[in-house]
């Protein structure tokens, strides 16, 4: 049986910077926005023009503190043909980057974006 990876949910505290985050650094657009006023809630779809895979922003509305982010989680990876490039944008919108960084024996091929609630994107060189 085969299946298919629908989306990634994460909790946002500032829908607006989330959407700016992940549209302007990593390209992704609203698909879908599903408002629930009588609960409390947004859902905001976003994914690329390649795939059907996509990233659910949730936003409840009376959230005062940040979420807390645990240590189950750890991120979301996405691919690039212009790793350097890539990373060297998001420097310059001011998000907070990592060096390049490869797994043991291997030369740098990766680097990790916080978007603006802490959550990480690793960002891997790969050919699409």
């Amino acid at each position: 049986m085969s299946v298919k990876m629908l989306h990634t949910c994460i909790r946002v505290k500032n829908l607006e910077e989330s959407l700016k985050f992940y549209g302007e650094a990593l390209g992704l657009i609203e698909t879908r926005r599903k408002d629930f006023p009588a609960q409390k809630f947004t859902l905001v779809y976003l994914s690329n023009e390649i795939n059907g895979y996509e990233i659910e922003l949730t936003y409840n509305y009376d959230v005062e503190k940040p979420y807390e982010l645990g240590n189950g989680f750890s991120h979301t990876a996405i691919g690039v043909k212009k790793l350097e490039a890539m990373r060297e944008k998001h420097k310059a919108l001011g998000y907070e980057v990592t060096d390049l960084k490869g797994l043991p024996g291997e030369k740098p091929h990766y680097y990790f974006v916080t978007d603006p609630d802490g959550y990480k994107v690793e960002v891997i060189r790969c050919d699409n």
